[in-house]
Order: C-alpha cells, then sequence, then structure tokens
C-alpha cells in the first residue's frame, strides 16, 4: 500500500540558514495517515532497551531504541513497509541536493517525558568531517527539538509534532547540537524517525 503524503513535498516548506554553514527545513504535518502508522510502528518495531557507561557507572538510556540498513534487508521486509516508502520519497526530493540516498533509519521511542536524548550532533562516521543530512519524521506527542550553536550561543526551540518533517543539513552535524529535553508536563509516546545516509550516525 502507497504512502500518503502531501501532493508537493515542498508545500508549507520553510529552510531556515544557521550559523557556520548549517541550515534546517521544517515542513509541519508533512506525513498524512501519521495516526495509523504510529499505531503500528508501536507494535511492528523490534524495540529495545540500551545502557551505556556514565561516568563511574551504567545507565540506562532514557527511550528505547531500533535500527534498520536498508542495504542490509535486500529484499527482507522492514520492520514495516511504510519506511520504505518514507525513505524513497525523502531521496525523491533530497537526494539531488545530497549528493546520496539516505540508507539508514534510526528509530527512538519516548515513552513519556521522562525519556529524552541530551545535547549531541550526529558526527559519528563521515559527518565528522564533511556536510551531509539527517531527515527526522515524528509522531505521535509533540516534543521540543531544541538546537544550539556547539560551543555556545542562542537555541532554537521548534515543537516537532504528530506528522512533521525536520531536516538538517549542511554542517549542522559538526557546528551545533540538538537535543529532545525532559518535560514534567503530562505527555504521550512520541517516535522519532532518522533518515541518515551511509556511515553517519
Amino acid at each position: 500500500m502507497e504512502l500518503a503524503l502531501q501532493s508537493s513535498l515542498f508545500e508549507h516548506a520553510e529552510r531556515r540558514h544557521l550559523s557556520g554553514g548549517a541550515w534546517i527545513d521544517f515542513r509541519s504535518g508533512w506525513l498524512e495517515d501519521a495516526d495509523a502508522l504510529f499505531a503500528e510502528l508501536q507494535h511492528a518495531v523490534p524495540w529495545r532497551a540500551e545502557r551505556r557507561p556514565m561516568y563511574d557507572r551504567v545507565v540506562d538510556v532514557p527511550r528505547l531504541v531500533s535500527f534498520v540498513d536498508f542495504a542490509d534487508l535486500a529484499d527482507e521486509p522492514a520492520p514495516h513497509p511504510r519506511l520504505k516508502h518514507i525513505r524513497r520519497r525523502l531521496n525523491d526530493a533530497y537526494a539531488g541536493e545530497l549528493g546520496e540516498p539516505f540508507t539508514t533509519a534510526g528509530l527512538c521511542l519516548y515513552r513519556d517525558g521522562n525519556d529524552s536524548v541530551a545535547w549531541h550532533g550526529d558526527n559519528i562516521g563521515r559527518s565528522r568531517t564533511e556536510d551531509t543530512m539527517v531527515a527526522i519524521v515524528s509522531l505521535g506527542a509533540t516534543r521540543t527539538f531544541a538546537l544550539r550553536p556547539r560551543g555556545g550561543g542562542k537555541s532554537l526551540r521548534i515543537q516537532h509534532a504528530h506528522g512533521d518533517l525536520l531536516v538538517m543539513g549542511g554542517s549542522c552535524q559538526r557546528t551545533w547540537e540538538h537535543a529532545i529535553p525532559k518535560t514534567t508536563r503530562p505527555t504521550g509516546p512520541r517516535i522519532s524517525i532518522q533518515f541518515r545516509p551511509h556511515d553517519v550516525r
């Protein structure tokens, strides 16, 4: 079944140029039929909990995660067929500018306001030295997506809502950091799907 998206990917588009050669695209309500996809992904994706060392102890990562490498799938199905459809549409829109396709999808399930991700850049691999893009589709509860210049400066806070697309491009992963802060306000679950090119994490 074909994923229903807006007829024109660039309707309601806004590109904002940041400092240091970074930019973001934000498309509100980009993904149609987001309700069904959110409910299906909650059950279809093989979510896992992770632990990581922090200072002198090992702590739980405050979200559930999953990862898809489309090159490894070959003819095998993705955890959900719509992931391939979204990837194809993003490649149609951005691969020419990027110079290569998106090849992986990282998924995060934020179960409530206690789940979060700390300030970081996706700069493992080629993105440590090269410009790249990371495209993020948000499903479920609205959460604050915060960005700030690496090394300090005024932050930018975006309300990343159900069905919204956010693309970080240029030098963004090297010169800026982003985070999903914890919130004390009652909030439901959110799924973030991050599409990246090869050797960018």
